[in-house]
């Protein structure tokens, strides 16, 4: 096993995002995982693009990897994820926590999607239970629950190195937004103190940038977290960051691509039953 995996980010400027690959260099076949790919859509023209996800098959073509996992820290709702293509390219396993089944019984009778979206979660490979152990080909691997930003975020240990999704921002950003259903501010500091439990040399990876003034960058540790991340360094106390963070969030207006990214990331990436040999994604009314 490899103490210190390989990770290669790559950057998506129009939703900010942060995807992953993470692989041990030292193993004969190079297996690996990829956490929080992007499949670009543009909802204007309602078209979409893998534009994103051929940066990612093409490194790993590149550099003879194996695809083991296709890892989602949660349900995003700033873009659409790229899983199902990707499975269908190079292959793979994907996979969340177990908590998303609270997120489909929150989100699916919005869209009305019942009869292609599984309330058991079938639609992925694999839902992790809390603390579950798994392996990146000879990588020792493990998930935490983190919950906050919404019911079911959840942070991949691999190695040394974390991937916290939106729980967790660089030091200047903070932390994920907690008004979408769900989601909690207590919540959400609980679990920055169950990343802070963790050695200070811990790399941590995260699933956004938002740079002022500075190019994007992916990775901090959790003693640089502890030190100085201005939301919810060890000097802020629970109570304080609860009111800053729910204050911070009234009136914050939705994200643009809210609502298809729900209910395609719902469908592990996929865009459900053709009708008229056509994809649709449903908007609804007033619900938001």
């Amino acid at each position: 096993m490899s103490a210190k995996p390989d990770v290669m980010g790559f950057f998506d400027e129009d939703t900010a995002t942060w995807s992953y690959v993470v692989w041990d260099d030292s193993a004969v076949a190079k297996p690996c995982a990829i956490i929080d790919s992007v499949l670009d859509y543009e909802p204007n023209a309602g078209r979409t693009s893998t534009r994103s996800a051929d940066r990612i098959i093409d490194f790993i073509s590149k550099n003879q990897l194996s695809t083991d996992w296709i890892l989602e820290t949660h349900i995003h709702a700033d873009h659409l994820t790229a899983s199902a293509y990707l499975k269908e390219k190079i292959g793979g396993k994907t996979a969340i926590s177990r908590h998303i089944l609270k997120v489909i019984e929150t989100w699916e009778p919005v869209f009305n999607n019942g009869e292609d979206t599984p309330r058991d979660g079938s639609q992925f490979d694999k839902l992790f239970n809390d603390d579950e152990e798994f392996m990146v080909g000879t990588m020792s691997a493990k998930i935490f629950h983190t919950p906050g930003h919404t019911p079911a975020d959840t942070t991949y240990i691999i190695g040394d190195a974390l991937f916290v999704g939106d729980t967790i921002f660089l030091p200047d950003v903070g932390t994920g937004r907690c008004d979408f259903p769900g989601g909690s501010a207590a919540d959400s500091y609980e679990s920055t103190r169950k990343i802070f439990s963790l050695p200070d040399d811990t790399r941590l990876f995260v699933g956004h940038d938002y740079p002022a003034g500075r190019a994007p960058a992916s990775m901090t540790t959790v003693g640089e977290q502890k030190k100085s991340n201005l939301r919810v360094h060890q000097g802020i106390g629970r109570d304080e960051f609860i009111a800053k963070r729910q204050h911070d969030d009234t009136g914050k207006p939705v994200p643009k691509l809210l609502l298809p990214s729900i209910q395609v990331n719902l469908r592990a990436g996929n865009f459900g039953k053709k009708v008229n040999d056509v994809h649709y994604v449903k908007i609804p009314v007033d619900k938001i």
